[in-house]
C-alpha cells in the first residue's frame, strides 16, 4: 500500500555516480579508523554523579569492612566488585566521622574509583570498567 503523504526521490542515472564516487573518495582520504585509537573516558561531572547515585539507590552494600577494618583482602574484593559492576556500595566499620573519612580515602585510593556518595556509614564508590563498560554516564 502506497502512503499518499509521502514523497520518494529517485536518483537519475546521471547523479547517481557522481554520488557515489564522491562518498569512496572520502573514504580514501579518511583517517585511520577510531577502533584503533583510544578512547577518552569523560571526568565525572555533576549530572553523571546525580545519575550514578540514582542508579546507587536500590543497591545494597557488596562489601562490609569489619573489625580489622581495610586489609588487603578487602582490597581484593573491592577491586574484582568494581571491575564486574562499577558501582558498589560499601559498608564502612568505625564510628568516628574523621576515620571513616580516612578509611573512605584509603579504599578509593587502593582501587582507583572514586567516591560518589557517602551516607552515615555508607559509601557508594564507582570506576569505569575500560575493557567493558556496564553504565552510560549522561
Amino acid at each position: 500500500m502506497k502512503h499518499p503523504n509521502r514523497v520518494r526521490s529517485r536518483q537519475t542515472p546521471a547523479t547517481a555516480p557522481a554520488q557515489r564516487s564522491t562518498k569512496t573518495s572520502r573514504k580514501a582520504t579518511a583517517q585511520p579508523s577510531r577502533q584503533s585509537q583510544p578512547k577518552r573516558v569523560k571526568p565525572l561531572d555533576k549530572a553523571g554523579i546525580r545519575h550514578l547515585r540514582s542508579l546507587a539507590h536500590a543497591l545494597k552494600p557488596v562489601v562490609r569492612l569489619g573489625n580489622n577494618g581495610f586489609t588487603e583482602a578487602v582490597s581484593k574484593e573491592l577491586d574484582g566488585a568494581l571491575e564486574h559492576h562499577e558501582l558498589v556500595k560499601v559498608k564502612l566499620s568505625v564510628s568516628e566521622k574523621e576515620e571513616r573519612l580516612a578509611q573512605l580515602d584509603a579504599l578509593c585510593s587502593a582501587t582507583r574509583s572514586k567516591c560518589v556518595q557517602q551516607i552515615g556509614h555508607t559509601a557508594t564508590l564507582y570506576r569505569r570498567n575500560d575493557k567493558k563498560p556496564v553504565i552510560e554516564l549522561p
